[in-house]
């Protein structure tokens, strides 16, 4: 069993940002920009909604507060800065999610703040304490093998680690920085074979030629342009011929 999760509700304004209205029927999960990288109070609104109405889990995308940079720019934070910023976040999707009569299930920082967090465990420590503080139930998502997963079983959170079939790994399991040669897997039956084989074998090919262990429960998919929304689709057609069950976090990740 593994959770699709993806990155929804990115729009701003007169801006759009993805293909929402179709990606939302084909993962198992979603994580909603809360307005700091991106999104504003009306497309928060609508996508909750239609997140919803599709019966998917609801997960907050809490980022840096840097709109121009999409959330992608490192900033140099306090761990209480960064308590704040994600308290200040999941306190405006729960407001949408309240009057959806749903709750947030899980929350994956965005950008920078997850890659910085990823490898920073104080940091981490801040985001997983507010997480905890503003609904201890809440799943965290994070990258597998991370300081991010690492704060939040210290923290005392339910974890799910993630695996992204586009972008290549390094040895030490963490993400090949955008800015290096070879960072995103371009070949698309290469990233989905990379899928299949990390759910039945929990192992990847790194950067380096070099197998690596991770341990996931769930596969980032993107689905903002055209090209990306029918790689979803082959996805899902892939995981099915194999006989492996979608399903969203709160199905996997069990109380403890």
């Amino acid at each position: 069993m593994i959770d699709l999760n993806s990155d929804l509700g990115e729009s701003f304004g007169a801006y759009t940002i993805g293909m929402d209205d179709e990606v939302i029927k084909l993962v198992s999960s979603a994580n909603i920009a809360c307005g700091f990288h991106a999104s504003d109070p009306v497309v928060m609104r609508r996508t909750v909604r239609m997140a919803a109405e599709a019966g998917i889990g609801i997960g907050a995308h809490p980022g840096f507060y840097d709109l121009m940079g999409f959330g992608r720019r490192n900033m140099n934070i306090s761990p209480k800065e960064a308590y704040a910023y994600v308290t200040y976040q999941l306190g405006a999707l729960s407001a949408f999610c309240k009057q959806q009569g749903v709750k947030i299930a899980h929350v994956k920082p965005h950008g920078a703040l997850y890659n910085m967090a990823g490898k920073d465990f104080e940091l981490a420590l801040g985001i997983c304490n507010a997480i905890y503080d503003f609904d201890q139930d809440i799943i965290l998502l994070g990258l597998s093998g991370s300081k991010m997963i690492e704060a939040g079983e210290h923290t005392g959170l339910r974890c799910a680690r993630e695996f992204f079939s586009d972008r290549a790994y390094e040895d030490d399991g963490s993400l090949r920085a955008r800015t290096k040669e070879g960072a995103m897997i371009e070949n698309e039956n290469e990233a989905i074979d990379r899928v299949v084989r990390i759910i039945k074998e929990g192992k990847v090919r790194a950067y380096s030629g070099n197998d690596i262990e991770l341990k996931i429960d769930s596969i980032c998919v993107h689905g903002d342009n055209a090209h990306a929304l029918d790689f979803v689709r082959i996805i899902r057609k892939r995981l099915s011929e194999e006989g492996i069950e979608i399903a969203p976090l709160s199905h996997i990740i069990h109380t403890s």
